[in-house]
């Protein structure tokens, strides 16, 4: 049997994984990569940190190069050489080298195509101005830092509030520039509910970024006579003039499906590539991986597009077992993702409250604002969690996290207990790592877990912070059971506020005949205060994240 030649189409994460994974499969195989850009294997995740100078050297991004692949994995890696064309009835590509503009073609026995998701460019007037950046690969990395230098930069907008948008305005703020972020809608990084985006705006705005949310830009102008700036003047919808010396595009990012359109492969109804469990397209002897596939939601079981790293390099490695005799399935996505911002870690697993509501789940929502470590500890920093589970099975459907110290342990805790289908039971019975510096004996996973059997067993009934500004004043009214202290620094408009140690003394003060609503600083307190008021004949529900919820949801 003659040796498989295997072509892959795009490098970086997940050609890369598929093409060293083959080798360590199979030494016969011939395998060539086709990569269009200069660099096969770089950190695009690092990026932003290298603009940033906290990735110094440059060389420091580019983890593989062809001579690299060519001496540890026999690998016949291609730069600067773009696919133009697949002729699947005849199993050949069709490629063209940059350097010297000639067309040649190449056979395969199986093709992976691995194309990856360019940045998108809307159709915005004067969006291609000089001095506008994306942010996909070295070379633009190259651009920005070269332009910052010499045009000698002090103010930039970056578009969008994703992941890319948001360590750009880090990484640019660390810099010295004054940055703001436009995001077209009310909120940054996508992947959070609102309440939980807001903390991440509150962190913005305290180290000096010019946020503007729910205001799209609607064109990039020449500077009038009156303003000064590099590259231009950014306006918003509402009017807003934004004068920029460079402007960002982080609006987001498309799968690039024109080869496998082109192809005859099918695209699926988000815009990506359709692969099937094995990450096989439509046509047996072509997959797909990365960026450009459609992908199931591990929860919900719907299509989706995440382009994220991480799966996208699991991707790489699954295909390269299906062709070379290892058979096996992706099991879909869950989403996860962290990033940093200035002082605050936020990050996501699993579904967030849009998506299970677009897709028809039922869940239960429950916030909490755990320690990091043992609250006795020195350094012991809040958590704020937002935890989804489904109310029948109890089943973890999706977890959102924000803090400054910690939040990536739980996440990946959550992931696991995700992917194993773990109940909110589970969460409450795992053993986990405990000394005083880095958790509690009841770690925040263990929380959640036991917050959501209060819930399930009946023991207490749970208020959001988005019902507060509709509560009927006739039957209903807020308890507030935090200290005198803490009252004084801010309080929910309209609270009774009767301290918990004071709470069986003044039980009177209490009416009867309307449904309390109990909070406290973070919902430990409160729910407390239910469990005794409930045995006392009350009607309650705990105001789950009490106060600290309410209030960052409202001021971001």
């Amino acid at each position: 049997m003659s040796a498989k030649r295997i072509l892959i189409v795009g490098g970086v994460a997940g050609g890369a994984s598929a093409a060293a994974r083959a080798r360590r499969l199979s030494e016969e195989a011939r395998i060539i990569v086709f990569e269009r850009g200069p660099h096969v294997s770089f950190a695009n995740c690092g990026l932003p940190y290298h603009v940033g100078g906290e990735i110094p050297e440059r060389e420091e991004l580019l983890l593989q190069t062809p001579a690299s692949l060519k001496a540890r994995f026999d690998l016949d890696v291609r730069v600067r050489t773009e696919v133009l064309r697949i002729d699947r009835e005849r199993r050949i590509v069709t490629a063209r080298a940059e350097d010297t503009g000639a067309e040649y073609e190449e056979a395969y026995d199986e093709l992976i195509l691995s194309p990856g998701a360019s940045p998108l460019i809307p159709r915005i007037p004067g969006i291609e101005r000089a001095g506008h950046f994306s942010v996909r690969n070295v070379p633009d990395a190259d651009r920005i830092m070269a332009w910052i230098e010499t045009t000698g930069a002090r103010r930039a907008v970056v578009a969008g509030g994703g992941y890319i948008g948001l360590e750009m305005a880090e990484q640019l703020r660390h810099r010295g520039l004054e940055v703001s972020v436009v995001e077209a809608m009310p909120q940054v990084m996508a992947m959070l509910d609102p309440e939980m985006a807001a903390w991440l705006h509150q962190e913005l705005r305290g180290n000096g970024v010019d946020l503007h949310l729910n205001d799209p830009v609607a064109a990039f102008e020449p500077p009038a006579s009156t303003e000064t700036a590099a590259a231009s003047t950014v306006v918003l919808r509402s009017g807003h003039r934004l004068p920029a010396d460079i402007v960002i595009l982080g609006l987001g990012v498309k799968p690039e499906v024109e080869l496998a359109r082109a192809a005859g492969l099918e695209i699926g109804e988000r815009g990506g590539i359709r692969v099937n469990e094995s990450l096989q397209t439509n046509d047996p002897h072509i997959w797909a991986v990365g960026d450009a596939i459609e992908v199931r939601d591990f929860v919900t079981g719907g299509w989706s597009l995440v382009p994220l790293a991480g799966p996208a390099n699991r991707q790489g490695r699954l295909v390269a077992d299906n062709l070379l005799g290892q058979p096996a399935t992706y099991a879909g996505t869950l989403g996860t993702g962290v990033v940093r911002l200035f002082g605050l870690t936020a990050g996501a697993t699993g579904a967030n409250a849009k998506t299970l509501a677009r897709a028809g789940m039922a869940f239960e929502t429950l916030h909490l604002h755990p320690s990091s470590h043992a609250g006795y500890y020195p350094g012991a920093q809040p958590i704020a969690l937002k935890v989804l589970y489904a109310p029948d099975s109890g089943r973890l459907l999706g977890v959102q996290a924000v803090g400054r110290d910690g939040v990536d342990k739980r996440l990946d805790v959550f992931a696991t207990a995700l992917k194993a289908g773990m109940t909110m039971d589970d969460l409450a019975d795992l053993e986990l790592a405990y000394a005083p510096p880095f958790g509690s004996a009841k770690d925040p996973v263990n929380l959640a877990g036991m917050a959501a059997q209060n819930v399930r067993r009946g023991l207490v009934r749970t208020a959001q912070w988005d019902e507060i500004a509709r509560l009927d004043p006739a039957r209903q009214l807020l308890l507030d059971v935090r200290s005198v202290e803490e009252f004084q620094s801010g309080a929910i408009p309209g609270s009774l506020h009767i301290p918990l140690p004071e709470l069986r003394a003044r039980v009177g003060e209490v009416p009867s005949d309307k449904e309390i609503i109990v909070h406290c600083q973070s919902g430990q307190r409160s729910y407390f205060a239910c469990r005794f008021l409930n045995q006392r004949g009350y009607r309650t529900r705990n105001l789950t994240g009490s106060y600290r919820t309410w209030k960052s949801a409202r001021e971001g």
